[in-house]
């Protein structure tokens, strides 16, 4: 049987990394690259030497294909993912999904009218220490989660200038940052109805106006969930944090708590914990490779034969939260 034929739309960092974490699976094949930078081609083809190279998406899609992943600015991923999905080609993209609800909704019934799959980089979902604490959610032995708090401080901050200008990007760190812990949230939790939001934005220390041009780089929220549950949020770029990260989830119930950390300010190094009074309970502690195991499960689900599901529509449910917090209710 032969194996998918992938093209790889965007080979910058991001895209190659995720390109390597597909290609390191063994179950689909490289058939074509595509980015207007030579020497992100030139180091793409390193991992794949066989790959075609174009020009365009178009371009790209002639050569029968059977999954495009896209890694290019949020601006291009609505046009590029429908574009695909209207060729029934499937698709795996960087978040977001859309610069708004409306984006990620099109592409949604876009997938379901080809009925291909569709796939999101929701990182977070497959880090080892969600694993720990997803059964525990999933399960009921915290009890009655009644209050979530999630913090997402990058101290640096996006190094394109794209990230920055809301007409590209959609927004500053809600839609970079809180995108994840929006998602989640809602995916623990079973993705309950959103009752109400409220929020905070500024930009340099200065509160920011709902539709403001400037993006932000500091936001709170609260989400008010059906159920009675409230979630809190924070996320930031370039704040005085003191250390490179601060990336934090904490799930309390009736009968105990549950919670994510970065460790030493890092990215990519997470403990998870199980709480019952004053003790705690250490669950799953670093190393872990997940970066790319949300584009690997994809591409493994691809050559299985999956096509469209149902859980795509959770992909339009974290996109309207994120409306709400640029425009609280």
């Amino acid at each position: 049987m032969s194996k998918p034929r992938i093209g790889f739309l965007g080979t910058g960092w991001i895209g190659r990394h995720r390109m390597e974490a597909i290609l390191r699976g063994g179950t689909v094949e490289a058939a074509a690259i595509c980015d207007p930078s030579p020497e992100c081609l030139d180091a793409a083809a390193e991992l794949a030497p066989a790959a075609g190279r174009y020009a365009t998406l178009d371009a790209m899609l002639d050569q029968r294909l059977d999954g495009v992943v896209i890694a290019t600015p949020s601006a291009h991923h609505a046009e590029q993912a429908i574009a695909a999905l209207d060729c029934g080609v499937a698709v795996f993209c960087q978040k977001p999904l859309g610069r708004d609800e409306a984006e990620a909704r099109a592409v949604v019934e876009a997938a379901r009218r080809a009925d291909r799959l569709l796939g999101v980089d929701l990182s977070y979902r497959h880090t080892a220490a969600t694993a720990a604490i997803e059964p525990l959610l999933r399960e009921g032995a915290l009890g009655r989660v009644f209050a979530v708090d999630l913090t997402f401080h990058n101290a640096y901050g996006p190094d394109k200038p794209w990230f920055y200008d809301r007409a590209q990007s959609g927004g500053g760190c809600v839609i970079d940052l809180g995108v994840h812990l929006v998602d989640l949230a809602l995916w623990l939790l079973g993705f309950p109805e959103v009752e109400q939001v409220s929020s905070r934005l500024y930009a340099k220390g200065q509160p920011l106006a709902p539709g403001a041009e400037q993006v932000e780089d500091y936001a709170t929220a609260r989400l008010d969930l059906a159920g009675g549950a409230s979630v809190r949020l924070a996320c930031s770029w370039h704040l005085h944090a003191g250390r490179d990260a601060v990336i934090e989830a904490d799930f309390f119930g009736s009968d105990g708590a549950a919670s994510i950390r970065n460790v030493g300010g890092s990215f990519y190094d997470f403990e998870a914990s199980l709480h019952r009074g004053t003790g705690s309970e250490v669950l799953a502690s670093p190393p872990d490779e997940w970066g790319g195991r949300a584009a690997e499960s994809w591409a493994r689900q691809l050559a299985a034969g999956a096509r469209f599901t149902g859980e795509a529509q959770e992909l339009t449910a974290v996109s309207a939260v994120l409306d709400r917090i640029y425009a609280p209710d």
